[in-house]
């Protein structure tokens, strides 16, 4: 039925996890659907199943301490469970009702709009949340599905009728990829899987999923959120960038370290030196399948946030036009390749990178890649790359 299944062994603990990446996301909803996707995603959940109501639901699983969650982001959807070895059976089940046989309860679904409410008004609490959603929106656009925000108008047009046809739309098994880590015997963990999602079918139509394309809504400006009351300023600032698939990625990569971090040019030059940050950062953030962005920024006192601006500015500039030294070439690989140890500390680590290549068409080798091409990155290909992929005539 096209469900692409990941098993991997790990006997180290009485354990076992799952994760189900399904092909859908916030961003394939229509602009009258505004806030659809993340009810759908919780709701699937809390909602319970046809078999279970949701206080049941939740009662068979306390009683085993397991667990299952469902969420729907920007790009994607998950489903995932956790049981004791001995518990797995029951629980495998339980999660296999969630993810084909929702209830969609109509009180939860008015419990999740109304804990969305919520978010919406606390959602002007943080100033640094405030410059991060403002950010994107300057920079994709207002009604850019990778920066438009639900309002209390968007949430009062959500049906549960609405729900169940995006979750028929979306949730089928050449949609979904399964991975399962932990402590089982592949060949039983093999039976449960065809037991409970063998004859799973997907609703006709199958839906033609189209990537939402992005650019730049300002290619320059400055964008003031005027908060009377605060002493300091939380600045962005940025343009649009690249994917992770890009032949300068690694380079990029090598940039910010350069950039970033206790040793790196930005906090020595405005926080150590000219005193004007209490936090500064420069990334360039790419994405799988679209554009992310270039992004720096801190926090600094508000009269000196020209200074901050301008300081940052020249060192963007300084990278751009003048070679990093061998010190720095030679400590920002040493940065990134020590990581990578962090990646492979346990097999559920591995199975997720798996999933998410296969999920964005990537190749399964793609870290080895990314790893090889640090090692390999020279001077010249470093300062070629910030050169072409660093704009400050772009930047809002």
């Amino acid at each position: 039925n096209g469900l692409v299944v990941y098993l991997m062994e790990d006997h180290q603990l009485p354990l076992v996890g799952g994760n189900a990446l399904i092909r859908t996301g916030s961003r394939l909803e229509k602009p009258d659907q505004i806030g659809l996707a993340e009810i759908t995603g919780t709701v699937i959940r809390t909602g319970g199943t046809e078999k279970h109501s949701s206080p049941e639901l939740n009662e068979l699983l306390e009683q085993r301490a397991a667990t299952v969650e469902t969420a729907i982001g920007i790009s994607s959807g998950s489903a995932s469970f956790s049981a004791l070895t001995e518990d797995i059976d029951q629980v495998f089940d339980l999660f296999a009702e969630v993810v084909r046989y929702p209830a969609f309860a109509t009180n939860q679904v008015e419990l999740a709009i109304n804990q969305q409410k919520g978010e919406i008004s606390r959602r002007n609490d943080d100033p640094g949340d405030i410059a991060s959603r403002e950010f994107k929106k300057i920079i994709y656009g207002d009604d850019s599905p990778y920066a438009r925000t639900v309002e209390y108008a968007d949430l009062k047009k959500i049906s549960r009728e609405e729900i169940l046809d995006f979750y028929k739309t979306y949730f089928r098994p050449e949609n979904t990829i399964l991975g399962i880590v932990g402590d089982f015997q592949p060949e039983k963990m093999k039976q449960l899987i065809e037991k409970a999602f063998g004859d799973w079918q997907g609703t006709p139509p199958t839906p033609k999923i189209i990537v939402p394309g992005v650019s730049q809504r300002y290619k320059e400006g400055v964008f003031l959120v005027n908060m009377n009351q605060l002493t300091q300023s939380n600045i962005f600032l940025g343009h649009i960038g690249g994917k992770l698939d890009s032949p300068d990625y690694p380079a990029l990569s090598l940039v910010n370290e350069v950039l970033n971090g206790f040793a790196g040019r930005l906090f020595n030059e405005i926080r150590s030196r000219q005193g004007l940050a209490y936090s500064v950062y420069g990334f360039w953030n790419a994405n799988y399948d679209f554009p992310g962005y270039f992004i720096a920024g801190g926090q600094t006192r508000s009269e000196a946030s020209v200074p901050f601006v301008k300081s940052i500015l020249q060192e963007i500039n300084r990278i751009r036009t003048t070679p990093v030294s061998e010190q720095e070439l030679s400590n920002a690989k040493e940065s990134i390749l020590n990581s990578f140890v962090f990646k492979f500390e346990n097999p559920g680590q591995t199975l997720a990178r798996l999933m998410t290549y296969e999920y964005y068409g990537y190749p399964a080798d793609f870290i080895f890649r990314y790893q090889d091409a640090i090692a390999k990155t020279t001077i010249p290909e470093i300062q070629q790359a910030a050169e072409k992929h660093l704009k400050p005539e772009q930047m809002v």
